[in-house]
């Protein structure tokens, strides 16, 4: 059977007040009349939709009714399901005290033998079906230090029954695109246990470092001097910062490698690190500087154009 989600039929909010339902109500009827659309099969068929939904949603007993049957469960609109998994053994519309102006889902709830939520969940030992709750999927942003060496992060999730928030061990040496298994933190089993949540790793895009399979990019500025005479520069890694000694006449795009400071995925294969140098005009020369900068200009034979 498939169900029908009236709060999206009418394009409100689960939380919409009986005045907001009622004007969505009007103002799709009035789009969808069959008066407006003659010979427009679809259209009917909308305003048939249309006017089930305001019926159950515009009536406060049968939308408690409504919501009472959707909690708990991960339907969604067109979606297909089995009557006989929630209480309703041997549907069928003949014998269900049937309208037929509405849907197959409307009389099967709000039929003479309309479901019981008692029956439903189980109570007095009746219980129907025994069905584990859908499993979850979601994303986490975490950085490429906070991976490396595990951490503690603390997610807001919305569910069914509202929003919670979990704590999440990030495991040391996670990679990008894995997933995290939170058992039983999924959408909630009927009469079975509850699904899992699967939280995909994602890595911040905004850090020093770039990840390519193990090894670590990053970069380091360098003065046109210190680029030509060589120097020495703190740079920063993983596991703290470390003393490089930059060679002379390096050119701008120039890589240097440092091994085994890179990436250690969880089995503890790492990689290496490899620093890129840019360089560095100063914004504003003193004029001592600038006669220094003339000076070269006019003794070098140097021309980066020939």
């Amino acid at each position: 059977m498939e169900y029908k989600d009236y709060y999206k039929i009418l394009g409100v909010d689960k939380g919409a007040s009986q005045g907001d339902i009622k004007k969505a109500y009007r103002k799709l009827a009035k789009k969808y009349h069959p008066d407006a659309n003659p010979d427009n099969k679809r259209a009917e068929e909308k305003f048939k939709s249309i006017n089930e939904a305001y019926e159950v949603l515009g009536d406060e007993g049968k939308r408690k009714k409504y919501d009472q049957f959707g909690s708990g469960y991960d339907f969604q609109n067109g979606m297909n399901f089995d009557p006989s998994q929630f209480g309703f053994g041997g549907f069928n519309h003949s014998t269900n005290g049937a309208n037929g102006d509405f849907s197959d889902f409307f009389n099967m709830i709000f039929g003479n033998d309309g479901f019981d939520l008692g029956s439903m969940f189980g109570r007095g030992g009746h219980h129907r079906g025994n069905t584990k709750g859908q499993d979850i999927e979601a994303e986490i942003n975490v950085s490429i230090k906070e991976a490396y060496e595990g951490s503690k992060k603390t997610i807001n999730l919305k569910t069914q029954g509202g929003n919670k928030s979990l704590s999440i061990k990030i495991p040391k040496g996670i990679l990008p695109g894995k997933k995290i298994k939170l058992k039983g933190q999924g959408h909630k089993g009927m009469g079975g246990p509850n699904g899992d949540l699967y939280l995909k790793i994602n890595f911040n895009e905004k850090s020093k470092f770039t990840l390519k399979g193990l090894d670590l990019y990053t970069h380091v500025d360098l003065s046109p001097w210190e680029a030509a005479l060589g120097c020495e520069a703190i740079i920063e890694t993983l596991d703290g910062k470390i003393k490089v000694k930059i060679p002379p006449n390096m050119q701008a795009d120039g890589k240097i490698k440092i091994p085994k400071k890179g990436y250690k995925d969880r089995t503890g294969n790492g990689g290496d690190l490899y620093i890129k140098t840019r360089v560095v005009n100063p914004k504003n020369l003193t004029e001592e500087e600038i006669k220094l900068y003339e000076k070269l200009r006019d003794i070098s034979k140097f021309n980066p154009r020939s």
